[in-house]
């Protein structure tokens, strides 16, 4: 038996953060996940990096992280490696973030979202995050694409 679900790709560290669920808010230029709220969706780890290391601003910043912390973090985030569908999340409502947003509301968006600079952006809110028991090898892609999970894999 398999589990048809909608998969999503993320960069590194961010999949592992909203599978460790340490990202509760995802950011796109795009509406991606608004067609699929009020259902889970697969995570798939990207082989590249997220360019750029401002998340680790906002971990030892505003989340008060210390640096064995982050570390530590970074290894349960690594866990399956990369080019895998490692885990579930659920959707919950995609709004975009007014552009003239500032002060403690973006401030708590931007930790939600281990991210600065989400004006502009499409936000998604994700609850429920789980990893899976062992890691499904996929293939990536831009945009949404339906991945078959084995049942034996699911949490």
């Amino acid at each position: 038996m398999t589990l048809h679900v909608s998969c999503v790709s993320f960069r590194q560290p961010f999949a592992g953060f909203v599978l460790d669920g340490v990202k509760t808010v995802e950011s796109r230029w795009r509406p991606l996940l608004a067609p699929l709220q009020g259902r889970t969706v697969a995570v798939h780890i990207a082989w590249r990096d997220w360019d750029g290391d401002e998340w680790r601003e906002v971990l030892g910043g505003p989340l008060g992280m210390t640096h064995d912390q982050i570390q530590m973090l970074l290894e349960s985030v690594e866990r399956f490696g990369r080019g895998v569908v490692a885990g579930l999340v659920d959707v919950g409502r995609t709004w975009q973030c007014p552009t003239t947003l500032h002060g403690e509301e973006l401030q708590q968006l931007e930790q939600a979202a281990v991210l600065i600079g989400l004006q502009g952006k499409h936000l998604t809110h994700l609850t429920n995050p789980r990893w899976l028991k062992a890691p499904l090898v996929a293939r990536g892609s831009r945009d949404l694409w339906t991945v078959e999970i084995p049942t034996h894999l699911l949490p």
